[in-house]
């Protein structure tokens, strides 16, 4: 139950974001109905080969977590050189007027985790999950939970997004993809991986020198509901087979 909680309250914090007097706006959780059409979604946050290079500097390990799915690749030393992670939609922020698309939530995420080095980290871990965002804000809000005394923080606005390209307005049935780039931590952000992972001096210096931390693609995959009158014409179908294989059966 608190795990359906944070995802509403991530959903209602895009409504704010947005502004509550825009009435028109809404939030459906996946596979409900709006007008017309029903929506999957997911979404992918990948690392930045500059936050990678800090990542292995500090020897933090990388792992997803929730139910999401974790994409790693390493060299021959066992250093990452790839890392990324893909979560789950959870539900959609949509203008219904406009159809265009506010926000979407995902579930699940990741967790990085710090062993304890002299002069790098004391040791801890922090969890990235939930990953939700604003379209209009270009924000990227989640539920971090941390080690050190952070604890679980709902709603944290995490990066700042420099670029957003591809489509983002529901016209109709079919397949829509965005990608969200040049990801600038927050200092919200940046003061909840230093506490939660334990960083020390040279840890610090090398996550500050890290201006962009990566990426996020997100799938809209929406798909029409049938009419009523779709499923009684199905509906007469399947009695007319099985008055037909009655027949061929008293045959």
């Amino acid at each position: 139950m608190k795990h359906i909680a944070r995802k509403s309250l991530i959903a209602s914090a895009l409504l704010l974001a947005f502004g509550a007097a825009q009435a028109e706006v809404q939030t459906f959780f996946i596979g409900e109905e709006f007008d017309g059409l029903t929506a999957t979604g997911s979404g992918t946050l990948t690392l930045s080969s500059n936050l990678i290079a800090a990542m292995n500097v500090g020897q933090i390990a990388f792992e997803e977590f929730g139910g999401a799915t974790a994409n790693i690749t390493r060299d021959a030393s066992g250093a990452y050189t790839s890392l990324a992670v893909s979560a789950e939609g959870t539900s959609l922020t949509i203008d219904t007027a406009t159809r265009d698309v506010i926000g979407l939530t995902t579930t699940g995420g990741a967790t990085l985790t710090a062993t304890a080095i002299n002069g790098v980290s004391s040791g801890g871990f922090l969890t990235i999950s939930d990953i939700a965002f604003n379209v209009p804000t270009k924000t990227v809000f989640a539920t971090v939970i941390g080690g050190n005394g952070v604890g679980t923080v709902s709603n944290v606005a995490l990066w700042q997004a420099a670029s957003l390209t591809g489509g983002t307005t529901v016209e109709g049935p079919g397949i829509y993809e965005n990608s969200i780039t040049g990801l600038s931590i927050t200092t919200q952000g940046f003061d909840l991986f230093k506490q939660a992972l334990g960083l020390q001096f040279l840890g610090l210096a090398a996550l500050g020198s890290v201006e962009d931390y990566g990426s996020v693609n997100s799938t809209i995959i929406a798909t029409a509901v049938p009419e009523p009158s779709t499923y009684a014409l199905m509906g007469l179908g399947l009695v007319g087979l099985g008055l037909v294989a009655r027949r061929r059966q008293a045959a």
